[in-house]
């Protein structure tokens, strides 16, 4: 395939109309033949701008001013946005941002999957975008030239760290003291052996994963351990893979989130999957029974069933739940949220979702609902094997449209099935990920 070939940078400045929006690129231009990209632009404004990088058909260019602002820009709510990578649009109103996502959604059902809904479902909404986020992996890097450790994430189309006191999206009980954080790092003596730092809140109690290349000294630990009780955070230790991560401390260092309209308590370890957005969470949970309509004798299936978001909850209104993941560890602990939570209907199996041997046990099983919640692949490889089960209603939690689409229109024009709704879930607000969720009824 032949590469887009770089074109000499126009000089000076420009002027644009902006015409369009994409949620990774920013608002769209045409100029002197030109498809622009403009990250800071939004669709109705005129800005100027300085060009950056010139293709052949296409370029893109930093806003220099913008001469007529939308009436949907409003004031960031970071000291780093436009610096930090993290969330490119902090500038725009949560509402236009959903309306775009939702845009985002339908063309991907019409142009991949062929496929319509009968109804778009309003977006589902958090009350707050500010310090939402409980789980997230932290950049750190020790600068020589200025004596200091940096935390935080990359810079915008960089590798770098971006230097900021505070996040505004992480739960404040980390995203305010990113500072002092640093601070307490770069007095460390493997202060440039520790590259990352996980993020995992719960609704009680948070975690801070340290990952280090190099076991640190015992100074260095006790340093650790005071700046975490001080700052009430559970330190934990990472010296090579997932495996090796142990508390540093050993003390009650459980991890928890409730889903109150279920009487359900969700353990986890701090590498464990959880929803990033935990009140969002709570909300996905309760439209997705809603959805699905449970009744007292249903028998239920989620595939990608992780530590029991779903099944736990629908257990509480069905007959029987089976749900299925391919992380033992995962699955142990599904196991162990079910027995703390007094749940006797769940059964719960490790299995590789990509290959499924037709003399699996569930597969066999008579469910008259599924539940699928993939990662960003997708789940089309094991939508003919549900088919054969013939389940009244699927429900999709998707976090990619392309994949949703795509397995949307397998669903829909080979396996018999309705796209009933769909719609948007704000899960990161401010980002241009796209959460969503649809319902699949079987037959017209």
């Amino acid at each position: 395939m032949a590469r887009s070939r770089r074109s000499k940078l126009p000089p000076g400045l420009a002027t644009a109309a902006i015409e369009s929006f994409d949620l990774r690129r920013g608002g769209i231009a045409r100029v002197d033949g030109l498809t622009v990209y403009l990250m800071d632009a939004l669709p109705g404004e005129e800005v100027t701008f300085s060009y950056t990088r010139a293709r052949r058909k296409h370029a893109e260019g930093r806003v220099e001013q913008v001469i007529s602002p939308s009436p949907e820009r409003v004031v960031a709510g970071c000291d780093s946005f436009g610096h930090c990578g993290g969330c490119t649009l902090q500038h725009w109103d949560r509402s236009a941002q959903l309306r775009a996502k939702q845009h985002v959604l339908l063309n991907a059902f019409q142009e991949i999957g062929g496929v319509v809904p009968d109804q778009l479902l309003v977006p589902l909404a958090g009350p707050s975008g500010w310090g939402y986020r409980s789980k997230a992996r932290l950049g750190v890097k020790f600068v020589a030239k200025k004596d200091r450790v940096l935390v935080g994430f990359r810079e915008r189309g960089s590798g770098f760290i971006c230097e900021t006191e505070r996040c505004a999206v992480l739960d404040p009980r980390v995203g305010d003291l990113l500072e002092p954080l640093a601070e307490m790092l770069g007095t460390l003596s493997v202060r440039d052996q520790l590259p990352q730092i996980e993020v995992a809140a719960g609704d009680t109690q948070c975690a801070l994963v340290f990952r280090v290349l190099e076991s640190p000294a015992p100074s260095d630990r006790d340093t650790i351990a005071a700046f975490c009780q001080k700052h009430r955070l559970i330190p934990f230790l990472q010296t090579a893979g997932p495996e090796s991560m142990h508390p540093l401390v050993e003390t009650r260092h459980e991890l928890s989130y409730c889903l109150p309209n279920h009487d359900v308590v969700v353990g986890f370890l701090p590498g464990d999957f959880t929803q990033v957005n935990r009140e969002l969470n709570r909300l996905m949970v309760d439209q997705a029974l809603e959805m699905l309509d449970l009744q007292p004798e249903d028998r239920v299936l989620e595939l990608f069933c992780g530590l029991g978001n779903f099944t736990l909850p629908i257990a509480r209104r069905a007959a029987e739940v089976v749900g299925v993941d391919g992380d033992p560890g995962l699955i142990a602990r599904a196991k162990s949220n079910a027995r703390a939570n007094s749940i006797h209907n769940i059964r719960y199996c490790c299995a590789d979702l990509y290959q499924i041997p037709v003399s699996e046990e569930w597969i066999l099983g008579c469910f008259n609902k599924i539940v699928l919640d993939p990662p960003r692949s997708g789940a089309s490889e094991v939508l003919e094997p549900l088919s054969r089960i013939g389940a009244e209603r699927i429900l999709y939690i998707s976090c990619c449209p392309e994949t949703l689409a795509r397995d949307s229109g397998l669903l829909v024009r080979k396996l018999g099935y309705r796209l009933v709704s769909a719609g948007v879930m704000d899960m990161f607000p401010h980002t241009a990920h796209v959460e969503s969720i649809a319902l699949f009824q079987k037959g017209g």
